[in-house]
């Protein structure tokens, strides 16, 4: 079939993350092995057992986002259109009359606008149904942060928002990726954000002993496949990339940092939380990806991990590599940039496509911090506490969510 033939390539990126707003802030922090993980600063924590995020610090929604604009969304919707923007902007992308239905947009989040929620039921319950705002709903619903990229851009090509809990993002990057190989169209602007440092969802989280307490050392706390990890570290912030068909970008000049050559999505179908005790799952999804770039184990160089610091996450995810890559798994090197950013949730997908994307254009693995203590269960390359520079060609990167929905992309080195 002739969509078959058509490749798409990634030409933009947008960042905001606990390291910093932009791609030089945050790809500098990553490659120092910097962490963006510190004591929640927004509301009182003395009461909860938990005290520690990776909280976005330096975000000034003023510049990107009108004033008068500000207020009809919450903040996961602020990150979304500021990201996008910066993709856009890196891409070069024009979107017109000429090409508008040719571009389209999803955005992934886990749990949407969580804090537009908490603050307006608060109003509700002090002063009454009269003082809700009449934005409210549209502030707050998931769909809206591809949708506000749309009407900003003028983007009227397909549009979509995926709710898959962690794995939202690189879903959506998936969905974007086979929709311009179909296609349907010729770019995509795509990715995950999330903004849900709130007591609620702290509280929801730590009384299910998913996070970590290390509240004394809160860049020490994110520490994947490290014998003593003890939870995850919830982040906030957006990944949004750029995907265009290969010769529209090759048309308009455009930069492209790497290749998207395959897409797996696949379920546990084992547990509400926990991992499928076999890796069921995780090792069909990544097989499903590798099928799907048409590319052999032994082709791939370096995984992006899922790698929470949860202790079932990291065992499994490594057991799961260890079937899909046989003794290949050792040659692998496999990291965790959440060791940095923590977990970002719905939006940990597009950030983390972004950083394969910048480490197969400029040869720089990102480290694994905090990786101190060797566990014998995880036992693979984590690219320890450095970054390490070397050529890469293909990479993969893995996303895995609460209901056991799993997601996987792989991509490319291009060469011109």
């Amino acid at each position: 079939m002739e969509w078959m033939k058509r490749r798409v390539v990634v030409t933009g990126l947008g960042l905001i993350t606990p390291l910093g707003t932009g791609i030089q802030k945050t790809w500098e922090g990553i490659c120092k092995g910097a962490s963006g993980i510190d004591r929640i600063t927004t509301f009182d924590t003395s009461e909860s057992p938990v005290q520690i995020a990776g909280e976005v610090k330096d975000f000034n929604a003023e510049d990107f986002i009108e004033r008068k604009e500000i207020k009809k969304m919450d903040v996961f919707i602020q990150y979304a259109l500021s990201a996008g923007s910066m993709a856009i902007e890196d891409a070069g992308l024009k979107i017109t009359e000429a090409n508008a239905d040719r571009v389209g947009v999803i955005v992934g989040a886990g749990i949407g606008g969580i804090q537009t929620i908490e603050r307006y039921h608060s109003v509700l319950l002090q002063n009454g149904q009269r003082r809700i705002s009449p934005f409210f709903i549209p502030m707050l619903i998931t769909n809206l942060a591809a949708g506000q990229i749309s009407m900003r851009f003028g983007a009227r090509g397909p549009n979509s928002c995926v709710t898959t809990a962690c794995a939202a993002g690189t879903h959506a990057i998936g969905d974007a990726f086979k929709i311009i190989q179909r296609g349907d169209a010729d770019a995509m602007i795509a990715g995950g954000s999330e903004s849900a440092i709130t007591q609620l969802t702290i509280a929801g989280f730590a009384n299910m002993k998913a996070l970590s307490s290390r509240n004394d050392t809160p860049q020490k706390a994110s520490r994947p496949f490290d014998m003593e990890r003890d939870g995850f570290v919830i982040a906030e912030g957006a990944g949004i990339i750029v995907l265009e068909e290969l010769q529209a970008a090759l048309a308009r000049r455009a930069k492209i940092y790497a290749e998207v050559i395959g897409y797996g999505m696949t379920a546990d179908a084992y547990h509400m939380t926990a991992p499928d005790p076999e890796g069921r799952g995780v090792v069909n999804c990544m097989r499903m990806a590798l099928r799907d770039a048409d590319i052999a184990p032994e082709d791939v160089h370096y995984i992006n991990a899922h790698g929470t610091s949860t202790p079932y996450n990291d065992s499994h995810e490594t057991m799961a590599i260890k079937q899909v890559f046989g003794e290949h798994a050792y040659q692998l090197a496999v990291s965790s940039t959440k060791s940095m950013t923590g977990h970002l949730l719905g939006a940990a997908g597009g950030v983390e496509a972004a950083f394969c994307a910048l480490a197969l254009s400029e040869g720089i693995i990102p480290p694994t911090i905090n990786y101190e203590h060797p566990d014998p269960e995880c036992d693979l390359d984590y690219v320890p506490n450095h970054a390490r520079h070397t050529d890469l060609e293909n990479a993969v990167s893995n996303s895995f969510g609460f209901g056991g929905t799993n997601a996987c992309i792989v991509l490319k080195k291009y060469i011109a």
